[in-house]
């Protein structure tokens, strides 16, 4: 073989070995962005908005008066929101925060098999509300949808408000959910909802406190970020593997237990 196959041969072989790198570092960066879209909220801003939330006053991030539980609330000191029938074997506990894209894109997967789940009567969930992103970036707007959305469970429209705000997410730099004129207008898109009494909830920020300590409970609970979802209480957001498919199984197999 003369030299100059030989050298052709050794340069293909590189380039074939630079290319086939290219191709793993492709698929790790690939991997990555799969995963990162799961990752919960507070772990993707605590790095990069650390001096921000640093900055942040604690008296400006925590509402004053006393706390009043949204009708209907259950679970320990009344902190939770439950939607399905309390017959379901199976309870699936969500906390989540309204400015929280991570739980946008939860809810965004999930909804149509969790709605199916708790409207044939196969799983009660129990929501809890805090207000993470309000604390690493600043701003009302994470307290005042959480405020909202017990004023809608006031009037039994709690899912399908729920629902809307996160349909009509804004970016979670952008604190487009502080302004109560916006939550009024949406609560618009559910039938029955823009009422004077639901009004009145929201510019009064009757439940403020009772977001607050909602949002108290889930720092006592360790838990690392939003969405957290326990299914009879285990985490189950933490499987990488886990799809409504998945979820769906696992709901149907505890119902036959």
């Amino acid at each position: 073989m003369s030299e100059k196959n030989r050298d052709g041969k050794r340069t293909a072989r590189e380039r074939l070995a630079v290319e086939r790198e290219k191709q793993k570092a492709a698929e790790k960066r690939r991997r990555t962005l799969i995963v990162g879209a799961s990752v919960v909220c507070v772990l993707g801003l605590a790095a990069v908005i650390g001096v921000v939330a640093a900055n942040v006053g604690k008296d400006k991030n925590k509402s004053s008066g006393p706390v009043v539980a949204p009708s209907g609330a259950q679970g320990k000191d009344g902190l939770a929101i439950a939607v399905g029938k309390d017959s379901a074997k199976p309870t699936l506990t969500i906390w989540e925060d309204f400015r929280c894209p991570a739980c946008q894109a939860f809810e965004t997967v999930y909804r149509p098999t969790l709605h199916a789940l708790t409207d044939s009567g196969k799983l009660r969930i129990e929501y809890h509300l805090v207000r993470l992103i309000d604390g690493n970036l600043g701003g009302t707007g994470s307290l005042r949808a959480g405020n909202a959305a017990a004023c809608a469970q006031n009037a039994g429209k709690f899912r399908d408000y729920h629902d809307v705000l996160y349909e009509n997410q804004p970016k979670e730099t952008v604190d487009t959910f502080a302004n109560n004129a916006k939550l009024i207008d949406l609560s618009g898109k559910v039938g029955g909802l823009d009422t004077a009494a639901f009004r009145k909830c929201v510019n009064d920020g009757k439940h403020d406190s009772w977001v607050d300590k909602s949002n108290a409970a889930f720092k006592a609970g360790r838990f690392s970020g939003t969405p957290t979802v326990l299914l009879d209480g285990k985490n189950i957001f933490q499987d990488q593997t886990l799809t409504p498919a998945k979820l769906k199984q696992m709901v149907l197999a505890a119902n036959k237990g």
